[in-house]
C-alpha cells in the first residue's frame, strides 16, 4: 500500500494500482497525485511487474478527475504551471512503458480520469461505467493528455466534438468507438477485469517489445504535447470563464461564459 489514497496490489506479475478515494469519486487530490508520482515510475521499471492495471475503489467511479474542491482562490501563474507539470513524468512513463497498461474503468471516468484511462494501452469497462471530458463545463482546457490520446484513437474531429461538447459516453458507446476493448457486468467487474489483465501479465516478452514498437518515438511527442498543454491549461485557469465554471459547479447551476 502506497498510502491510503492509493493502493498497490501485486499478483502473478500484475500490479493493480487502485485510486482509493471513493468518498470523493476517486478524484485527484494533491496527495493522490504525489503518490502516483512515486509509485508509477517504480512499477514501470520493476522487472517482476509484467502488466499494470489502473482502477478505482467502489463501483461509482474510476476517477472523477481533479478535485474541484481545491480549485479556485488566488491565482499564481508560475505555481499553477509547475503544479500541472509535476505529474507529466509518470504519465509519460505509463504511455511508453515496455509492459501492457490496462485501465479497468469501474465507474465514472471524467476529466483527468478520462485522460488517465486513455493513456493506457487497453481499456475494459463495467457496463455501468461512462466517460466524459467535463473540461468545457468548468471553462478549462482538456488536460492529462486527453487531446493527444483521444485524437489518436478516434481522429481529431471526433475527439474535438467529444471534448468540446462534454458528451457522455456509455461503456457501450466507447466500445463502439474502439476506445474500450471489453465490457463486463458491473456485478462481476472486479473479477472479470482482473482475470483479463492477468492474461496480459502472463504474456511473452514479444508483447512487451510490440508495445515498444507501437510507442516508438512517442516519448518526445507526448512530452512536447504535455508541455504545451500545461501552458494552455494555465492560461485557461487564469480566465474569467474558469472562475465562473468552478462557481457554477459548486452552486449546481449552468455556467454563463463570456469567452475570456
Amino acid at each position: 500500500m502506497a498510502g491510503k489514497q492509493l493502493v498497490i496490489e501485486r499478483e502473478q506479475g500484475l500490479a493493480v494500482v487502485r485510486f482509493n478515494r471513493p468518498e470523493a469519486m476517486n478524484s485527484l487530490s494533491m496527495d493522490l497525485l504525489e503518490q502516483l508520482g512515486d509509485a508509477i515510475p517504480e512499477l514501470v521499471t520493476d522487472r517482476a511487474v509484467r502488466a499494470i492495471m489502473l482502477t478505482g475503489t467502489g463501483s461509482r467511479a474510476f476517477c472523477a478527475g481533479a478535485d474541484v474542491g481545491i480549485m479556485g482562490g488566488e491565482f499564481d501563474y508560475e505555481y499553477t504551471l509547475a503544479g500541472l507539470k509535476s505529474w507529466h513524468h509518470w504519465m509519460i512513463a505509463l504511455r511508453v512503458a515496455e509492459k501492457p497498461v490496462i485501465s479497468a474503468v469501474n465507474g465514472a471516468a471524467a476529466g483527468g480520469g478520462f485522460g488517465i484511462a486513455m493513456v493506457s494501452d487497453l481499456i475494459v469497462a463495467a457496463d455501468g461505467a461512462f466517460f466524459k471530458g467535463a473540461f468545457a463545463t468548468l471553462g478549462v482546457a482538456a488536460d492529462f493528455g486527453l487531446g493527444y490520446t483521444l485524437s489518436r484513437a478516434i481522429g481529431d474531429k471526433r475527439a474535438m466534438e467529444l471534448i468540446a461538447s462534454d458528451r457522455r459516453l456509455t461503456a457501450a458507446d466507447a466500445k463502439a468507438l474502439g476506445i474500450v476493448a471489453e465490457v463486463f457486468p458491473t456485478a462481476t467487474f472486479a473479477e472479470d477485469a482482473r482475470a483479463w489483465a492477468l492474461a496480459y501479465a502472463r504474456g511473452p516478452r514479444g508483447t512487451q517489445l510490440t508495445k515498444r514498437l507501437l510507442r516508438h518515438g512517442e516519448r518526445e511527442a507526448f512530452a512536447a504535447y504535455l508541455e504545451a498543454e500545461a501552458h494552455a491549461q494555465t492560461e485557461a485557469l487564469a480566465s474569467e470563464d474558469a472562475d465562473e465554471g468552478v462557481r457554477a459547479f459548486r452552486e449546481r447551476r449552468s455556467p454563463a461564459f463570456i469567452g475570456r
